[in-house]
């Protein structure tokens, strides 16, 4: 039976890597209105593999992108091929869904969204992570003037990279990737959604350690050129006013610092790391000696529900309304990411020259 026919939508996923498990898990059992059709990736026998783990059928990329009943496809490869993946998908008629970043070059992302216009289709990205319990309740909590007027926010990714556990480390430190492209993306992404678009930028960065040598895994003691600034420090100003900060490092022995937190006129609210879905979310009343409260999380959808934003994009392209994971957003979120870079290395202020509307707050409980 053809996805059409159940009145789910058909999903085809490009990318058996680690992360396509997830992604098939919550497409095929926990979002009700998504079908995975089949999955295709460079390397045939991994999709074969996780075709046959998960009840899909394992295709060519061209097969996948041609057949019927993909309406969406869901890009999981490497971000070197995010633009290519997705602008044969669009060419195809099929709306495309990447995830993070959207591209990597500023040209690629706009490139997609004249695409997606042009065909009548859509085009959105991950991360989704915004659109989990943690986040949503703060962003409500926010709405709802809990703190009052923003007037700052400060967001902290620290950690020292993935090559002492990841088998395959090399592209994260590569251009495209980094810490701010790679997981600092979750914390653009998250600020924007809650606090709006960005306005101009200036950073500094720097590349602390010329190279890293894998740790684990086949190619244990290999050595890989850092080709990327791997700490980077940046102030932030949104269309709104609001000032912000936020550092990005892959250079620091850290586990502790994953921190977003927005200082308002009535108090703070602390909030999840970006990278995940649930809480906690904490608020700090004004005055002298308060103590931080638990804020309770209203909103579903709090353990790895990635595929959360593809069910929302799915239910857009029925209902013909900008998805939440919109590719707008995400374009503006890659737009400010290269401005932060670009500041770091032309020291001076840089404008974002994008902008998008912040996407609407979800249900509390979840319609898929």
């Amino acid at each position: 039976m053809s996805a059409q026919a159940t009145g789910k939508v058909g999903i085809g996923i490009v990318g058996a890597g680690v992360i396509s498990k997830i992604y098939l898990k919550n497409l095929n059992t926990v979002f009700q209105n998504t079908r995975v059709i089949g999955i295709a990736d460079i390397i045939p026998a991994a999709s074969a593999a996780r075709a046959e783990e998960f009840g899909v059928e394992a295709m060519t990329v061209d097969e996948l992108i041609a057949h019927p009943d993909v309406e969406i496809v869901l890009n999981l490869t490497i971000p070197a091929a995010h633009a290519e993946i997705a602008a044969k998908a669009i060419a195809a008629g099929k709306s495309a869904y990447n995830e993070k970043p959207l591209a990597t070059e500023r040209a690629d992302g706009q490139q997609l969204l004249r695409d997606a216009k042009a065909k009548g289709v859509l085009v959105g990205a991950a991360p989704d992570t915004f659109l989990g319990g943690g986040l949503q309740t703060a962003r409500k909590a926010l709405d709802d003037g809990m703190i009052g007027e923003p007037v700052a926010v400060a967001a902290h990714m620290l950690n020292h990279g993935m090559e002492a556990w990841h088998p395959n480390p090399y592209f994260f430190f590569q251009p495209g990737a980094g810490p701010l492209f790679d997981v600092g993306v979750y914390y653009v992404t998250a600020m924007a959604s809650i606090l709006g678009p960005y306005r101009q930028v200036s950073a500094m960065a720097r590349a602390s350690f010329p190279e890293r040598t894998i740790g684990n895994g086949p190619k244990e003691g290999e050595k890989i050129p850092v080709n990327t600034p791997t700490h980077i420090v940046s102030a932030l100003e949104f269309e709104s006013g609001l000032l912000g900060s936020l550092t990005a490092s892959f250079d620091v022995y850290e586990t502790r610092n994953a921190h977003l937190t927005i200082y308002g006129t009535e108090g703070t609210l602390q909030l999840p790391d970006p990278n995940t879905f649930g809480g906690p979310v904490k608020f700090l009343p004004p005055g002298r000696d308060q103590e931080w409260q638990e804020v309770p999380i209203t909103f579903d959808f709090t353990t790895d529900s990635r595929g959360l934003g593809i069910s929302d994009f799915a239910r857009a392209l029925k209902e013909g309304r900008t998805p939440r994971a919109s590719g707008e957003m995400a374009y503006h979120v890659l737009d400010t990411m290269h401005a932060i870079l670009d500041s770091a290395r032309e020291g001076r202020h840089v404008a974002v020259e994008s902008t998008f509307e912040r996407p609407p707050l979800r249900a509390e409980k979840f319609e898929s």
